[in-house]
């Protein structure tokens, strides 16, 4: 039996494991296979792992030490409620170049760890957090460099109920890491309420992978892999703030 964060079905229904078309090298370890469609499906054992690890290192910081960067609509509404359950700080819409590195700006922010829901999308906030030596964690979809991200987390980070069902595991799993739950019973905010109520502009294409469409929950489950990586000590280690080209400087496992 699985030890998932959630039910296995309630990843597979809200398609957090369901990729792009687009493939770069980096994501190659967290990617299982190719559907026939041409979407890659991400490996959803290591989507849990990573989800499991990056809130036991968000859960090392007090809430004014961690900063959100969730520029897209769907992104931007989990992490919201996200915020207001945690009194973690979001910055939501276009990053606005200089708020990590220009001290003189009224909105400079000295953040100890950063959160990027698209790397893509917010490359300039990943910059900066490398030049000030910030730690990173990234949502990353199939078509994601990863070389200056220090703690992948493989999803779909397009999907509002991925994008929803990611920040709701976020919430739960940072209020246990920081003792203001004893128990999962003991969250009562329901998932539905990290989902965006309209769609962003230009999202069709995104929308478009919420979802396993023609693969049915019971055949995705059966064709998830039966090994993962081994979860050792992660409660002891923080992220590494080293960037080099062609690796990914996660914090060891």
């Amino acid at each position: 039996m699985e030890n998932f964060l959630i039910k296995q079905e309630t990843y597979l229904e809200a398609g957090i494991h369901i990729g792009t078309k687009l493939k770069v090298m980096d994501m190659n370890t967290f990617i299982y296979r190719m559907r026939n469609d041409g979407l890659y499906v991400l490996d959803l054992r290591k989507i849990d792992e990573r989800i499991r690890l990056a809130g036991k290192m968000l859960a090392q910081y007090a809430p004014e030490e961690i900063l959100v960067v969730a520029s897209r609509t769907y992104s931007g509404n989990a992490a919201s409620v996200f915020a207001q359950q945690t009194g973690i700080k979001v910055f939501q819409g276009r990053f606005i170049p200089g708020i990590l590195t220009n001290v003189h700006r009224a909105d400079f922010l000295e953040p100890k760890i950063l959160l990027i829901c698209d790397p893509k999308g917010e490359r300039q906030a990943v910059i900066e957090a490398g030049k000030m030596g910030i730690a990173t964690i990234g949502l990353c979809d199939s078509d994601n460099t990863t070389s200056s991200i220090d703690w992948v987390v493989p999803c779909n980070n397009k999907g509002r109920r991925s994008l929803a069902l990611i920040f709701y595991l976020f919430t739960r799993e940072y209020l246990m890491g920081r003792n203001k739950i004893a128990s999962y019973d003991e969250f009562l905010v329901p998932l539905a309420s990290y989902e965006a109520e309209k769609p962003e502009e230009g999202a069709v294409a995104a929308a478009a992978v919420q979802a396993p469409a023609p693969e049915s929950v019971k055949a995705a489950a059966q064709a998830q892999p039966t090994e993962s990586a081994p979860v050792k000590a992660a409660t002891e280690e923080k992220p590494k703030k080293a960037h080099k080209s062609g690796e990914e400087p996660a914090p060891s496992e």
